[in-house]
């Protein structure tokens, strides 16, 4: 009882007075964008490991003495290897909470630092890179959804964007301390790009404790008092709040009628059972929000966009340039590119709405991925000539890819397949989208280097240019509008489609029939 006075105090002296309201909607604005910021903190491990190995691997390679399969190998099987994260992540953040899961993450990725940093053989590289990927896999997986379940719905695109602005402010990090560390000796240098990592990852596990946890996963464990006092604090209004509560008690089973602070939630689906739903007994609605939100990951990677970042000083010595330092510097311009593009589109996903940013975003990287493909090809096919239109033209190109790839593939991606399933599928659901992400990503950056050998590099960016085509014409299809909606609301706006569609394959549509019961 002493929570429910709290709580009624808390709304008396909300709508005290229309100061005393825009004071609080301001204040609940700033602790929902701090807590949205420090879960999101978790991407910048993912972000500075992608961008250190760029400029790493040259200087790894060269002190290891190891040949190009290695490389990719130790390059792209982080990715791999943090499918175990997210594997495990779902079940992990259904049982600890989503707090401490980010906790763990920041933990693992910790140690798989400083096992990187301090790494005497190519063995013991890939073992530190294995428990680092590890952490990444929790994560990526844990970031998008708990700033999801914690944002208001005015700002959920906004806020949700931040894991992918701060993955690609990691790979900014990454690519500065490469071009920082590389004066240092060869054996000293790679060694502290890589172990300087650990750094991030420490403050991150300290601070986050002060988080609050989400009140979705309050809900599910039964403590509405707890999570109704987390939703005054991130809510625009008192109504707001209530409104947020009561969908989350629906979705979870619980009466709406129920007021008290800590209540018996109705059984759920154990974790068998879910992941039945999901794969292998799948309503129609399931199937669609299963299908959007593993194709966008699956297209998010398949784009090349890893094989760009990962492999940028090695694409740009194939465009003509051969300096060290001007590669690493290139691979900088890179970086600025790609975090100036993101945060953009954050400002723009919640005003423009999820899919005009995304077909925008996807269209401008199939023309630029092929220019750079003619660019690339150009310069392959004359190598006795420094042709400087075709040298600029790939070097222009590859700076147009990454920025109108976080300017909305980058991040809707995570916005999108974070919010869309229901609460009872939610962490096992994006768990499997990570997963897809992440065996996308490994897949592209171990083969990458082989890829421009079996088909020059200029061939590769044309493969990949044909992938974004297609991902496109997806998306069209398949991806409906978001902007606005609760996150309890999506059943509804996947089923209506499924149903109509449906409906129209069987014959069975009327004139106004209704299609949106689930």
């Amino acid at each position: 009882m002493s929570h429910l006075k709290s709580d009624r105090n808390v709304e008396a002296k909300v709508v005290q007075s229309p100061a005393d309201l825009h004071l609080n909607e301001s204040k609940n604005k700033r602790f929902a964008f701090a807590c949205s910021i420090l879960g999101s903190m978790t991407s910048i491990m993912l972000g500075y490991d992608i961008g250190v190995m760029a400029g790493a691997s040259i200087f790894i390679q060269r002190d290891l003495k190891i040949n190009d399969v290695q490389l990719e190998i130790l390059v792209g099987t982080i990715n791999l290897y943090s499918l175990f994260g997210s594997a495990l992540a779902g079940k992990t953040s259904d049982l600890i909470g989503r707090k401490y899961t980010i906790v763990l993450a920041a933990t693992i990725f910790f140690v798989g630092a400083i096992l990187m940093g301090f790494a005497i053989n190519y063995g013991l590289l890939m073992f530190g890179r294995f428990v680092a990927g590890i952490g990444v896999g929790y994560a990526l997986m844990i970031a998008p959804v708990y700033t999801s379940e914690l944002a208001p719905t005015a700002a959920r695109g906004f806020l949700t964007s931040f894991p992918e602005i701060f993955i690609n402010f990691g790979v900014l990090l990454g690519f500065l301390s490469n071009w920082g560390f590389s004066k240092l000796s060869l054996k000293l240098g790679w060694r502290v790009m890589l172990g300087i990592g650990a750094i991030p990852s420490f403050l991150l596990g300290i601070l986050v404790l002060i988080m609050p946890e989400s009140p979705r996963w309050l809900v599910m464990k039964g403590r509405l008092g707890d999570a109704k006092r987390i939703l005054l604090k991130t809510s625009t209004s008192t109504q707001e709040a209530e409104s947020r509560l009561l969908a989350i008690q629906e979705a979870a089973g619980i009466p709406l009628d129920c007021t008290d602070d800590v209540v018996n939630v109705p059984k759920v689906e154990k974790g068998h059972e879910v992941w039945k739903e999901l794969l292998l007994h799948p309503t129609p609605t399931v199937r669609r929000i299963l299908l959007a939100a593993i194709g966008i990951h699956f297209f998010q990677q398949a784009s090349g966009i890893d094989a760009v970042v990962l492999y940028s000083p090695r694409i740009f010595k194939k465009a003509g340039i051969v300096s060290e330092s001007a590669l690493l510097g290139a691979t900088v311009a890179v970086g600025f590119v790609k975090t100036f593009a993101i945060l953009i589109s954050t400002f723009l996903l919640d005003k423009v709405g999820r899919r005009p940013l995304l077909l925008s975003s996807v269209g401008g990287m199939i023309v630029s991925v092929t220019l750079l493909a003619v660019g690339l090809t150009v310069v392959y096919q004359n190598p006795d000539k420094k042709l400087m239109w075709a040298i600029s033209l790939s070097i222009a190109m590859v700076l147009f890819y990454v920025g109108f790839f976080s300017m909305g593939l980058g991040p809707i991606a995570w916005v999108y397949s974070s919010e869309i399933y229901p609460l009872r599928l939610r962490a096992q659901g994006t768990s499997l989208g990570v997963a897809v992400n992440r065996l996308m990503s490994g897949i592209i950056g171990t083969t990458f280097l082989s890829m421009t050998k079996a088909l020059t590099t200029g061939g590769s960016f044309f493969l990949f240019a044909g992938i974004c085509v297609i991902a496109w014409l997806f998306f069209y299809k398949f991806l409906p509008e978001t902007r606005g909606r609760n996150l309890e609301d999506m059943d509804a706006l996947f089923g209506k489609k499924a149903q109509h569609r449906d409906e129209i394959n069987n014959g069975h549509v009327e004139l106004g029939t209704s299609s949106s019961q689930v």
